[in-house]
């Protein structure tokens, strides 16, 4: 590991690019110099768990 810290504003541009604007991680990754793990870390440490509105979609199909 190699123990580099990155700022909170560093991070959330990372995660802007590849959530708003619709850049891959990798793409992402290797422009900023981060580990591709590291990325996803940080972007779905921002979004919803899928899983979350999948079973809210199901609750309301079953109620209908």
């Amino acid at each position: 590991m190699s123990g580099k810290r990155y700022t909170p504003e560093f991070k959330s541009e990372a995660v802007r690019q590849v959530v708003e604007r619709g850049y891959s991680v990798a793409e992402i990754a290797q422009r900023l110099g981060v580990s591709k793990h590291s990325l996803y870390k940080w972007v779905n440490a921002v979004t919803p768990d899928r899983t979350d509105g999948q079973a809210e979609e199901l609750a309301v199909a079953l109620t209908g």
